[in-house]
Order: C-alpha cells, then sequence, then structure tokens
C-alpha cells in the first residue's frame, strides 16, 4: 500500500466516515477507528472534540492540508465580508488541485495535487504547478495536450460516481474546465456533512 493510499485510509477511519464516498474505504468493511483500540464503545464527545473532528474532517478532505496552511485559509475566510464559513468552503473550491478533482480530470484530491505539481495543468493558457494555486472567476483550466491521453485521466472521466458541479463549466472533449463562481457551501458535493460552522467555533475559541 501507497504512502498515499494508507493515509487516505488512515483518514477515513479516524473520522469515522468515508469522507470522499469511495468504493474501496476501509469503513465499507468495518466502521471503527484504526489501531488496537478502534473497535471500543466511542464516548460521547465533548463540544471541543465536535468542532476538533468537524476542522480534522474538512481539512482532511482537501488532500489532508497541513494546520498551517488551513489556518491560513481560515484566516483569509475570517477577514472577507460574510459567512466565515462560507467564505471557507467557497476559499478551499478555489484551490487548483481541487479544480482539477472537481471537473473530474484525476480520481482523487490526493492524485489532483501530485497532478498539478507534476506540471500537467494549464490556466489560461500557462502552466501552473502550485497545487494551492487559487483560481478566479472566469479563470479557464485545461490539461496540457501531451498529457491528455494519460490513462489516470480517461480513467477519471469515466467515472460514473461524482458529478461535475454547476459552479464549473467543463468539456471533457478538449478537457478544459471554466470556474463560474465561488460556491456556498450548499453548491459543493460532499459525500459527508461538512461544518465549517464549528470549524468557526473550534478556532474562535483556539
Amino acid at each position: 500500500m501507497t504512502k498515499r493510499t494508507s493515509a487516505k485510509h488512515k483518514i477515513d477511519r479516524r473520522m469515522g466516515e468515508n469522507i470522499w464516498g469511495r468504493a474501496k474505504s476501509p469503513l465499507n468493511k468495518r466502521e471503527y477507528g484504526p489501531g488496537q483500540h478502534g473497535q471500543r464503545r466511542k464516548n460521547k464527545l465533548s463540544d471541543f472534540g465536535t468542532q476538533l473532528r468537524a476542522k480534522q474532517k474538512l481539512k482532511g478532505y482537501y488532500g489532508d492540508l497541513t494546520e498551517k496552511q488551513f489556518r491560513k485559509i481560515y484566516g483569509e475566510a475570517e477577514r472577507v465580508k460574510g459567512d466565515t464559513g462560507e467564505n471557507l468552503v467557497g476559499l478551499l473550491e478555489r484551490r487548483l488541485d481541487a479544480i482539477v478533482y472537481r471537473a473530474k480530470f484525476v480520481p482523487t484530491v490526493f492524485a489532483a495535487r501530485q497532478f498539478v505539481n507534476h506540471g500537467h495543468v494549464l490556466v489560461n493558457g500557462k502552466r501552473v504547478n502550485i497545487a494551492s494555486y487559487r483560481v478566479s472567476e472566469g479563470d479557464v483550466v485545461e490539461i496540457r495536450q501531451k498529457s491528455k491521453q494519460l490513462a489516470i485521466v480517461l480513467e477519471a472521466v469515466a467515472l460514473v460516481e461524482r458529478d461535475v458541479p454547476d459552479y464549473i463549466e467543463v468539456d471533457h472533449s478538449k478537457m478544459t474546465a471554466k470556474f463560474v463562481r465561488q460556491p456556498t457551501l450548499g453548491d459543493v458535493p460532499y459525500p459527508v456533512q461538512m461544518e465549517p460552522n464549528l470549524v468557526v467555533e473550534y478556532y474562535a475559541k483556539n
């Protein structure tokens, strides 16, 4: 098992939820945490524990961002006018690796980060190899010509288990995706319930 696959499985089991909705999630076989104590009866979480779990779940969903990265994005969301939780989700969905994943150019968010880092993606015709690059409304993300026939791309496009959300316009014949608008929480097709309001409460107290 690769380190990346192991990380995905560990996050799923730690959260107790199949957070990407993947058919191969270990939660489909055993709904308990990792390690020798994983099957112990779960105690009711405190308010702090519930807030921490919400933060870890949202952070883990986007490829298990570091705490420093996630805290920085939260700080930006806090400074923007409007609901901080909604702003947080909107900023996370504007990451280039998130757009590549949502457009179904690759099968997982982890693969999206690697795909961008390896230079397979163009933004408005220019190569961008920074996964955290923030896409703006109207930007066009495209797979490089040499990369359009990669097996990982063709397999991802054929996936029927997830749809492209309506805040991204995708043309799979050209392998292009236009970011139309910043989404709200209700627009994002999370397989599980995300609670950014609890993330706001967590950072407000810590």
